[in-house]
């Protein structure tokens, strides 16, 4: 297993640890710094695994941010559609 291949498992690893702790704050400052650290992280996978690796981890990464992804879509459609 790559190096990259295992941060990004220990990402998904923190990433449902966070998810599973009580906040009050929705959790969305820890989904920014996931979203912060996840990215270049992918970016890694790709490089060092191909496309189609990458598409999968960004797969599991959208799974579990999927929230932010939701609202992301929301604003652009919002953005789109007031034009």
């Amino acid at each position: 297993m790559t190096l990259s291949l295992i941060l990004a498992c220990l990402w998904a690893i923190v990433a449902n640890v966070i998810g599973m702790l009580p906040s009050r704050t929705s959790h969305w400052r820890a989904a920014y710094a996931l979203i912060a650290v996840g990215v270049p992280i992918l970016g890694f996978v790709t490089y060092e695994n191909g496309p189609w690796v990458g598409l999968v981890v960004l797969a599991a990464g959208a799974s579990v941010l999927r929230w932010p992804l939701r609202y992301l879509g929301r604003w652009i459609k919002a953005k789109l559609t007031r034009s």
